[in-house]
């Protein structure tokens, strides 16, 4: 039987080589498990910028549960109710969005911890405790979550050390499209002064040693941020492979339509 307390993402961070993930954005548990089957490592659910709600999240965890890919799920805020619904899900790795600080960090740790360490509110029987199933649950539960915490600002960038600091806080992430965005040149990640702060963000994190994750939309510029020495990555998502493909079939296909059926080959 599986361990429910088994944390996928921490134990594939901790082997050789960069880990290899991708956005979740459709919501649909069989593009879900595809992907999972496809190769990746690890897999976000996307609570923050789409549709995806909790049922959906449900459903997407348990596909994922048999695939290889270990899952992470994105939550929308850093808010103490949205940690407790997520980790009840079973969600074992969370990532909190746009903290900007040392405190925003120790909120988000207690919001992920039962007490004492924490302030995670406590049901017995659920999907994360194998529904009541996992007899040490109450003792491990604190120590298999892994509290990814998302750095967006040039604020967040400024305290990166700070955040780092706080108990509980296991790896970073840099999201670059709202960097970008941030710093004045929303949507141009590629921007020199921006790729200046990426880079800078990798080698401090190197420098601390802290696990610090980024996203970028081709593997060109994936490669780009690994080559920086960032410790786990994520390429476009499965909107965005989708969107991609179906565009450069369209435009391979489009001159043939126009041209027409030629009766003279035939």
């Amino acid at each position: 039987m599986n361990d429910p307390l088994h944390n996928a993402f921490r134990h594939r961070l901790a082997q050789p080589g960069t880990p290899l993930g991708t956005w979740l954005m459709s919501g649909i548990a069989s593009t879900a498990e595809a992907l999972g089957r496809a190769g990746f490592d690890w897999l976000l659910v996307d609570q923050e910028h789409v549709p995806i709600d909790e049922r959906d999240t449900l459903h997407i965890l348990q596909a994922l549960a048999g695939t290889p890919a270990a899952a992470v799920v994105r939550l929308a805020a850093n808010d103490p109710v949205l940690f407790k619904r997520a980790l009840d899900l079973g969600a074992q790795t969370v990532m909190v969005p746009f903290v900007d600080s040392a405190e925003d960090a120790r909120r988000a740790v207690s919001y992920a911890k039962y007490p004492p360490e924490g302030i995670r509110g406590y049901a017995a029987v659920h999907r994360a405790s194998g529904y009541g199933t996992a007899k040490d649950y109450n003792a491990r539960a604190n120590a298999s979550v892994f509290t990814v915490i998302q750095l967006e600002t040039p604020r967040a960038v400024a305290a990166l050390e700070d955040i780092a600091a706080v108990k509980g806080v296991d790896a970073l992430f840099l999201g670059p499209g709202d960097l970008s965005a941030n710093m004045g040149h929303i949507g141009d990640i590629l921007h020199p002064e921006v790729q200046a702060v990426i880079a800078d963000v990798a080698a401090r994190c190197r420098k601390i040693g802290l696990p610090c994750g980024i996203v970028g939309p081709t593997p060109e510029v994936v490669s780009t941020f690994v080559a920086m020495g960032y410790s786990f990555v994520a390429v476009a998502s499965d909107m965005g492979m989708m969107m991609r493909q179906a565009t450069a079939f369209i435009q391979a296909i489009r001159p043939s339509l126009a041209r027409g059926f030629d009766s003279s080959v035939y």
